[in-house]
């Protein structure tokens, strides 16, 4: 079974709030995102799934917004929530790490989608299309599982990372092309009532 048809399976198959990654209220992504977008800056959301912070992005006015995932299927749960005002989105149904940015973006938001990348080279070319998609000055959030996090989400294995061991798998590809602002260590409750540890990092691209 490919990516594409694990992830399409499961979004065809279980209810959004039923996978472990659900956030009812995608807070600290919308704090972060609003911290470094104003009104009018680009923003993609990459590996975005059924994710409700599109819902939020655009209740507050943020984007151009780019919504991009693997899954047709858990884009049309967003598009079909959203009602309406799907239509001011761009939805992209694609592997990222085969994606060619048409634009470039203010702000890069991935959760829980790097750390699903395991390959080098497929870590490689996800980094590269980062760097593509991002203009001078642009952020990327990163979430992933923290060091002492999972180490298997849907099933597949995971790359585990802190905010110092992923600014060093960075620098590895793109030396001084990106400066981590900061991390943030948060423990997510799945709808299972059980919890998972993440970290949550912001780099700035320098140039």
């Amino acid at each position: 079974m490919t990516n594409a048809d694990h992830w399409e399976k499961v979004y065809q198959t279980k209810p959004e709030d039923a996978v472990s990654w659900f956030q009812a209220d995608p807070a600290l992504s919308l704090e972060l995102v609003q911290k470094y977008a104003e009104p009018g800056d680009p923003i993609v959301d990459v590996g975005a799934g059924a994710s409700r912070l599109v819902d939020q992005l655009v209740s507050a006015e943020l984007g151009p917004i780019t919504v991009l995932d693997l899954s047709e299927a858990a884009l049309r749960v967003s598009q079909v929530r959203l009602g309406a005002a799907a239509e001011g989105v761009t939805w992209i149904a694609t592997d990222v790490t085969e994606w060619d940015p048409q634009i470039a973006y203010q702000v890069w938001h991935d959760r829980a989608v790097f750390h699903f990348l395991t390959d080098t080279q497929d870590q490689e070319k996800y980094l590269s299309r980062m760097d593509a998609a991002l203009q001078p000055g642009g952020v990327a959030i990163i979430a992933t599982f923290a060091l002492d996090g999972p180490e298997k989400c849907s099933g597949l294995p995971v790359q585990r990372y802190s905010g110092e061991t992923l600014e060093h798998r960075i620098n590895a590809f793109a030396p001084d092309r990106f400066k981590r602002l900061g991390t943030q260590d948060v423990v997510h409750e799945t709808p299972f009532e059980t919890n998972q540890r993440f970290q949550v990092s912001v780099f700035r691209k320098l140039a």
